[in-house]
């Protein structure tokens, strides 16, 4: 068995798969359309509006990978991109959570499809669930905490829009994030701080993805 990869060569690997080829597979609006669970998967969850579509373009360093809307909610499938050539992993780009303006059937849909994604996909590594800085962890996120929690589905926290406040309120922000994630079982016990704008904790996000399914 090898060693484990320094921090700083996990960084270089993982520059360089997003680097690479990265291509849009599939959209799965039930659980029969999913691809075959041939490769590990890392998803990403968050409430609407968090900033999902945005960091998975910075994350990729494409501008169109995922669709980016001012309304919320526009995602409503899991969207499903092959990364690396030959590939490595996927990356899972999931609908929306807690967005109060859809009809409740359409949100009853949604919460349906990503429950049972993430609690019966046996490729599924890691879960990234993200929290927007500006108002920190959010009822509607410890559900669905609690729901990976109960599935024992590993996740990491990771805030978004970073470069939204100010820095002494974002180090209180991911100082109280992490203290909550500790108390969880099923958590990373490390939050990143990221910004799609910036570029803020693009490189280590990156890593995290490789060293899930490592």
């Amino acid at each position: 068995m090898t060693d484990d990869p320094e921090p700083s060569d996990l960084v270089e690997t993982a520059r360089k798969l997003f680097s690479g080829p990265i291509a849009f597979l599939k959209s799965a609006p039930q659980l029969k359309f999913l691809p075959d669970p041939d490769y590990p998967e890392v998803a990403f969850a968050g409430r609407s509006n968090v900033g999902k579509s945005s960091l998975l373009n910075a994350l990729t360093n494409r501008n169109g990978l995922a669709r980016t809307s001012n309304t919320p909610g526009r995602t409503q499938e899991l969207n499903f991109f092959d990364v690396g050539d030959p590939m490595v992993l996927r990356l899972v780009d999931m609908p929306g959570y807690g967005f109060a303006k859809a009809p409740k059937d359409v949100v009853k849909k949604w919460r349906f499809l990503v429950n049972d994604y993430l609690r019966g996909r046996v490729v599924l590594k890691r879960a990234l669930v993200l929290i927007d800085a500006r108002h920190g962890i959010k009822d509607v996120d410890r559900e669905v905490m609690k729901m990976l929690d109960d599935a024992a589905v590993s996740y990491r926290l990771v805030l978004t829009k970073a470069d939204k406040i100010k820095p002494t309120e974002l180090a209180d922000v991911h100082a109280k994030t992490v203290a909550e994630a500790r108390t969880r079982p099923a958590a990373h016990p490390e939050v990143i701080a990221t910004s799609s704008e910036t570029g803020q904790g693009i490189a280590e996000l990156r890593a995290g993805v490789i060293e899930a399914i490592g």
